[in-house]
């Protein structure tokens, strides 16, 4: 029987949420090395007996002591290159969690700290280990799922304003929208939005519509960015 080199495999996680008009990243500060003091994405070893899915939903509790997911959750890609871990062969599997605002989480495991970083505030070379890397393609993935799909709802409460909607895709494609334009859109295509029955107040005091979710998986017509 043929022998193969054995190597560990971890799940790293870009978790993204909307605060205060700004899309914000979530990051630990490592205090064990490798990059010991530096902001990596929270995320961990894989156990021998764990499936995947799994092992990104604990690290996630476990680094940052923050609930489960209430948010979506998706595999964002594998990243193998040989020396992307000084302690050795390391594959790691990432995943991408979109969430609506949560409260500053509590840094555990072997994380020194854990908060929530304005995008707009990364350098490059600033994340431990390949997690740059990482991080613009879970930034991509985001910004695209948006035209294709009802996913921008994952940024807010389970009761939302159109207003509140459009700001999330102002916030994640870095660009302002035609409120009316928007709105049209919004409520025309089939499955995104479904009114609740209630109203919020609005901006000077008009009643704004409240709307949930909607059963669709996919945007007819899309949501395209205004640059494409």
């Amino acid at each position: 029987m043929a022998e193969y080199p054995s190597f560990a495999v971890t799940v790293d996680l870009v978790v993204l949420t909307v605060r205060a008009d700004a899309l914000h990243l979530l990051l630990v500060r490592r205090g064990v090395p490798p990059y010991e003091g530096c902001w990596a994405l929270p995320g961990g070893f894989v156990g021998i007996d764990e499936d995947l899915p799994d092992a990104a939903v604990r690290e996630l509790a476990e680094e940052t002591g923050l609930p489960e997911p209430v948010g979506h959750l998706e595999q964002l890609g594998t990243y193998g290159r040989p020396d992307r871990d000084p302690r050795g062969r390391v594959v790691t599997v990432a995943w991408l969690a979109l969430l609506p605002d949560l409260p500053t989480p509590v840094a555990g495991s072997d994380a020194a700290s854990a908060d929530w970083v304005p995008v707009s505030r990364l350098t490059p070379g600033q994340l431990a280990f390949d997690h740059d890397r990482i991080v613009a393609d879970g930034l991509e993935r985001a910004r695209a799922k948006l035209e294709y799909t009802p996913l921008a709802a994952a940024f807010c409460p389970a009761e939302f304003t159109v207003a509140q909607l459009r700001a999330v895709y102002e916030t994640v494609w870095g660009t302002r929208l035609d409120p009316r334009n928007f709105h049209r859109k919004v409520t025309g295509t089939p499955g995104f939005v479904e009114p609740v029955g209630r109203s919020t107040e609005g901006e000077r005091g008009r009643p704004a519509q409240l709307f949930g979710r909607g059963p669709a998986t996919l945007l007819h017509p899309p949501m395209l960015r205004p640059d494409r």
